[in-house]
C-alpha cells in the first residue's frame, strides 16, 4: 500500500513513486492528483510528458476525466533531466513513450533530493511489458497499479485491448480504439484474433490453390 510521503525533512534523497495499469484505470487522474497536492505544499513542481502524445492537448496533461494540470513536452527523456533540476517533485506521463534512459533520469533526480511521480501502461495492447516501465517499477521506492474495470465482464480490467487492426507499438488512441479487459477477456479476444488470421491465411491458400 502506498503511504504518501509530503514532506522531505532532513533527507537528502527523493524517492521515485509509479503509478501504473491499463488504459482507463486512472494513472493521470492519480498523477495529478498528487502533483496538485505538492502545489498546495507550496512546493516548486513540473511535469513532463512525451512530445508524441498530442491527444488533449499540446502543452496539458489531462485524464479521461478531464481533470488537467500544464505540463512540459519533451520529445527525449535527457530533456527532464535539465529542466527540472531546480524542482522539489516533478511528474511525468505516459512515461512507457520515454526512451530507456528515463531510468537513469529518474534515479538521478531522486538522489538529488527530488520526489519523481511517474505514470504509464505496464503493458502494451498485446499484453507485453511495455518500454522501460518495468526497469522503473523495480527501481522506483513506491509502486501503485490501478485498474479500470473490464467492459465485458466486468471485474477488474488490467490488460488494454487494441480494438483496431493497427500493428504498431505505439498509437494513441480513446475508446474507440482501446478497451479495458480483465485476463478471461482479453485471453478469450486474443484467441478470437489469432482464429481470424488462420482463417484468413487459409483463405488466401484456398484462393492460390484453386488458381494454380
Amino acid at each position: 500500500m502506498f503511504l504518501e510521503n509530503t514532506v522531505n525533512h532532513k533527507e537528502q534523497f527523493g524517492w521515485i513513486e509509479v503509478i501504473a495499469g491499463s488504459m482507463f484505470s486512472g494513472k493521470t487522474e492519480e498523477l495529478i492528483r498528487r502533483l496538485k497536492r505538492a502545489q498546495f505544499a507550496k512546493l516548486k513542481i513540473e511535469i513532463f510528458k512525451p512530445m508524441v502524445d498530442t491527444r488533449y492537448n499540446d502543452e496539458m496533461v489531462v485524464s479521461h476525466d478531464d481533470n488537467e494540470i500544464r505540463s512540459t513536452p519533451v520529445p527525449a527523456a535527457a530533456n527532464i533531466r535539465i529542466l527540472a533540476d531546480t524542482c522539489d517533485v516533478i511528474g511525468i506521463d505516459e512515461a512507457q513513450f520515454f526512451d530507456d534512459e528515463i531510468v537513469t533520469v529518474c534515479n538521478d533526480l531522486a538522489n538529488k533530493g527530488i520526489r519523481v511521480i511517474v505514470a504509464g501502461l505496464d503493458m502494451d495492447f498485446k499484453g507485453n511489458p511495455f518500454g522501460p516501465m518495468p526497469a522503473l517499477m523495480a527501481t522506483a521506492e513506491y509502486v501503485t497499479k490501478v485498474h479500470a474495470i473490464c467492459t465485458r465482464t466486468g471485474n477488474l480490467a488490467n490488460y488494454s485491448f487494441r480494438k483496431s487492426s493497427n500493428d504498431k507499438l505505439v498509437m494513441l488512441g480513446e475508446t474507440e480504439e482501446y478497451e479495458p479487459l480483465s485476463r478471461g477477456a482479453f485471453y478469450k479476444a486474443m484467441l478470437k484474433e489469432r482464429v481470424k488470421t488462420i482463417d484468413v491465411k487459409s483463405e488466401e491458400i484456398n484462393t492460390k490453390g484453386s488458381n494454380g
